[in-house]
């Protein structure tokens, strides 16, 4: 991608596309399903991939794209024997084709970008699934298949999920359609029922490692960043790109002064993550905040992180949930404050004022 393209809607920041990412590191019993789908001429016409955001759902749907691109034209196994892995050579044709998106027999649905509004669209529209019916409507190179991948398919609308719902109702021949899902329960029940489900989990500290070397990318803080982003190489990398580790430092140190937190230092943190033009930091904040609160309750339910994000963080965290019956407390606290503020930031509360109060709701309860 080149300066002048527009964003893509499915790629992280800082990170390849997954269709340029020719490694998939963990999640072996959804590959050796696929496998066994490649090698017994099985291949079901639609794929659902859930999980957590960033963990290699893309990544799987791509490779497996590319496995069954490739025998269209008699450049891999053929049907009926079964491939040993997914990886393809960078060099090889169709890995090629795939990474610049000129495959024939490969189509991406996702987020369209807005030409006008200079911005990506909100939603797929039902006419990003009208694209799907031209593309359907061609032959299929050499005889062979044509994939399609939808990422995400949360991201539809209700006129775009009733319309590729009618296509996984009559499915067409020859098509495998890969559906990317990170939050399941907002589809269409009836699309579900309609796609065998691979749930895949999140990634392992060694598997993340790999992964982030392999895209090019130097983690540090490795162990802290693994925690913070659930196992997530897409959230690694936009934590990296945010400087997610440093603020999650700060965030703590606040929560750290409780029960009797340092007024000086919770107004300072607020204020300057709260700064005008700084939307995206204060979103971060948010998130982190959100995800220091889960490590308390989870450290009162009994159930301590296995490792620390920063030097002192489970000091911090075994003091305040020392008392085991404080675990739904914490629990309520962060279900409140994510709801509260996901609630300010849309109606345009002052960000400064959200954050401030969100601490002091956490010194209230530190202090029960």
């Amino acid at each position: 991608m080149n300066d002048e393209s527009p964003p893509e809607a499915d790629r992280a920041e800082g990170a390849p596309h997954p269709r340029e990412t020719l490694r998939l590191f963990g999640h072996e019993d959804a590959v050796s399903e696929i496998l066994a789908s490649l090698g017994n001429d099985r291949m079901h016409h639609a794929w659902l991939l859930t999980g957590p955001r960033g963990v290699g759902k893309a990544t799987l749907a791509w490779a497996t794209a590319r496995i069954l691109l490739a025998r269209t034209g008699g450049e891999a196994v053929k049907p009926g024997s079964a491939p040993l892995n997914l990886d393809m050579s960078a060099d090889h044709p169709v890995a090629r084709r795939v990474a610049a998106m000129s495959d024939p027999g490969c189509l991406l649905i996702r987020r369209a970008w807005d030409a006008d509004r200079k911005r990506l669209k909100n939603w797929i529209t039902v006419d990003e699934i009208r694209r799907l019916n031209r593309f359907l409507g061609l032959t299929a190179t050499d005889g062979g298949c044509r994939v399609v991948i939808v990422d995400a398919a949360d991201d539809m609308n209700l006129s775009a999920a009733n319309a590729l719902l009618k296509l996984l109702e009559e499915p067409p021949g020859s098509t495998v359609l890969f559906l990317v899902s990170h939050q399941p329960a907002r589809l269409l029940p009836t699309i579900r029922s309609r796609c065998r489900i691979l749930r895949l989990r999140e990634l392992d500290q060694a598997d993340m490692d790999l992964a982030l070397f392999e895209a090019g990318i130097a983690a540090e803080g490795a162990c802290g960043l693994h925690a913070l982003a659930h196992g997530s190489v897409g959230e690694a990398v936009r934590l990296m790109n945010e400087g997610g580790l440093e603020l999650y430092g700060e965030v703590m140190e606040v929560i750290a002064t409780a029960p009797s937190m340092d007024r000086a230092k919770l107004l300072k943190f607020a204020e300057q993550a709260a700064a005008r033009g700084g939307e995206r930091r204060f979103d971060l904040a948010v998130r982190l905040l959100d995800r220091a609160l889960a490590r308390l309750a989870r450290t009162a339910a009994g159930m301590p992180p296995a490792s620390e994000v920063m030097p002192g963080e489970l000091e911090t965290l075994a003091r305040l949930g020392a008392n085991t019956g404080r675990a739904h407390a914490w629990a309520k606290l962060q279900q409140d404050l994510s709801a509260r503020l996901m609630h300010g930031r849309d109606v345009n509360i002052d960000p400064a004022s959200l954050l401030t109060d969100a601490f002091l709701r956490i010194e209230a309860t530190a202090a029960l």
